[in-house]
């Protein structure tokens, strides 16, 4: 897909000023960007796959890699990991991990996936008597740094060593976060993991921004639960508030992007804006 697609020049830039990135002159190497929290159903996935799309239609290349065992984002893009004999579980744990085998390209031009399975639950136990256990994802997405412009780790509703893992490898942490309360609790948790992970591990990592997703803006419930986050967070909240839409489980079911799967909906432009806004922000080439 290319610049001049029709739902991109509907809105070449908004008034918060997040104007159409210039296309890039090459490739790499690429920013990795942990897509974390670790409670579930606050939108990681379709946040992962939409914001991936929108990232590929825009001419950067993106590489996901699924890293949750329940391995929901290689279903939602229409790949069958269940039935795979290698995924990023067999070179996780390899001695000298290849993972360009494992790259599967998706309909949307741009965006490839390296899919995971239910195996990929066992290398929460057997990393732990590995050596530099926290750096097998890292070994792993080496190889291939400078073919993406981005890549986006899908990463499993837990702070457990697949997390950890994540964030090692990671140069920045993205938080998707439903527009609800008990939602808000964990996240001190989770950013008080990320900081340790800096100060022991990875010290080049920082979190890029909070996602607000699932949001009614109508619900005083919405409104005063974005107030706190703004309040807590400043400006590491992102502009940009993903609202709850049908076409999402729809996109899922349809195992497409919502950019493609209904490139001119709402939802499709609200994800377009989130990748304009994370460009801006320098956090994406």
């Amino acid at each position: 897909m290319t610049l001049n697609h029709p739902a991109l020049i509907e809105d070449p830039a908004d008034s918060e000023g997040f104007p159409i990135p210039e296309p890039l002159s090459g490739h790499g190497p690429a920013r990795v960007i942990a897509m974390c929290n670790q409670k579930g159903g606050v939108g990681k996935t379709t946040t992962t796959i939409n914001l991936g799309a929108a990232l590929a239609e825009y001419g950067r290349r993106v590489l996901i890699v699924d890293f949750d065992p329940q391995g929901a984002a290689s279903a939602g893009l229409g790949i069958n990991a269940h039935e795979l004999d290698e995924t990023i579980y067999t070179h996780l744990m390899a001695a000298e991990p290849d993972v360009r085998p494992i790259i599967h390209h998706t309909g949307t031009e741009g965006l490839d996936i390296v899919p995971a399975n239910i195996d990929l639950s066992a290398a929460e136990v057997q990393l732990v008597n590995e050596v530099a256990r926290e750096q097998a994802l890292m070994r792993v997405l080496y190889p291939v740094m400078d073919e993406y412009d981005v890549i986006i780790i899908d990463c499993q509703p837990s702070l457990g060593l697949l997390t950890v893992n994540a964030l090692t490898a990671a140069h920045g942490v993205l938080i998707p976060l439903e527009a609800e309360f008990f939602a808000l609790r964990g996240v001190a948790l989770l950013v008080e993991t990320i900081e340790k992970v800096r100060n022991r591990l990875n010290p080049k990592l920082k979190v890029d921004g909070i996602v607000a997703t699932m949001v009614d803006m109508r619900t005083l419930h919405a409104r005063e639960v974005i107030e706190r986050v703004e309040e807590a967070f400043g400006d590491r909240l992102f502009d940009t508030k993903i609202t709850r839409t049908v076409k999402f489980p729809d996109a899922s079911v349809a195992t497409e992007p919502i950019t493609s799967y209904a490139p001119k909906h709402p939802g499709a432009q609200l994800y377009r804006r989130l990748a304009r806004e994370l460009i801006a922000r320098g956090a994406a080439a």
